[in-house]
């Protein structure tokens, strides 16, 4: 039975073969906030036993292909951008991205992991910068990338995250989201509009199963927005939503443990803090 009232989200990332980070955690995003998650892999991110390699990219005929098939089988009303690892990856995503500025692009600048893994290749971030975040409604950098986006400012406390909003803004006339996962004290994120800075501040949970938590972010953002928020209200909804996650994180060995998604079902415990500055 055809029913177009389900929201269809995409999201062009690479796949965590431990199941925390990139499609693995968007899709458990989409589902449970009630979107309907499609996913086109860009890299396959899994430590070979023999060769150790860790980035494993795929063709671009493949993505190209997945692309087309999520347009033809189902359509798309939101889509996200994570891990694009190369040139050529990010200039193949780039043209599928021309035809698509109809709708809300999330843009996850992914370029380190949790342990300041490289994903995304050095001489691809010019790529990125060119072809890619000219066309995002939304730019969502961590205080790391958004250091590199700035020319490797050093970026520290909130006061530095609040300058790189507004610099970052100036330059990429985009809605600026600098996430403070790195700071001292509270886990605040700054919004900027270019008019207003919102600062979105909710309990730091001192936990290291934060595994994921900048892919499950970016992926609520994206699912509130298809379901009609404003880029607000979607920020202030996925920043609750991650915090619970993170809140409930799980662990399995000594490594850093994935985010909870199904947290969000039944605890809504967590409050934030909202302040607002005219700029």
């Amino acid at each position: 039975m055809e029913n177009k009232n389900i929201k269809r989200v995409l999201t062009i990332a690479g796949s965590a073969s431990g199941g925390s980070a990139g499609i693995q955690a968007d899709l458990k995003t989409f589902q449970e906030i009630g979107v309907y998650g499609m996913s086109v892999i860009t890299a396959i991110v899994g430590r070979h036993p023999v060769t150790n390699k860790n980035v494993h990219p795929v063709s671009v005929e493949a993505i190209e292909a997945q692309c087309a098939t999520a347009i033809a089988h189902t359509g798309i009303d939101s889509l996200k951008t994570g891990m694009l690892f190369s040139s050529s990856i990010i200039h193949t995503v780039s043209d599928f991205l021309e035809e698509r500025q109809g709708i809300h692009i999330v843009v996850d600048p992914v370029m380190v992991g949790k342990l300041d893994s490289i994903l995304l290749q050095e001489e691809a971030i010019q790529a990125l910068i060119e072809h890619i975040i000219p066309k995002a409604s939304i730019l969502t950098p961590n205080m790391k990338e958004a250091s590199i986006l700035l020319d490797n400012r050093p970026i520290l406390t909130v006061e530095d995250c609040r300058q790189a909003a507004i610099d970052l803004h100036h330059e990429k006339k985009k809605f600026i989201l600098v996430k403070g996962g790195r700071l001292e004290g509270p886990a605040i994120d700054i919004l900027y509009d270019g008019e207003h800075l919102y600062y979105i501040e909710a309990p730091r949970i001192p936990t290291l199963n934060t595994s994921g938590a900048g892919c499950t972010y970016s992926a609520a953002i994206t699912s509130y927005l298809a379901l009609g928020d404003s880029v607000f209200e979607a920020v202030k909804k996925a920043k609750r939503f991650v915090t619970h996650a993170i809140h409930h994180s799980i662990s399995f060995n000594e490594n850093p443990g994935p985010v909870n998604q199904f947290a969000n079902r039944s605890d809504e415990s967590i409050k934030l803090k909202i302040f607002k500055e005219e700029v």
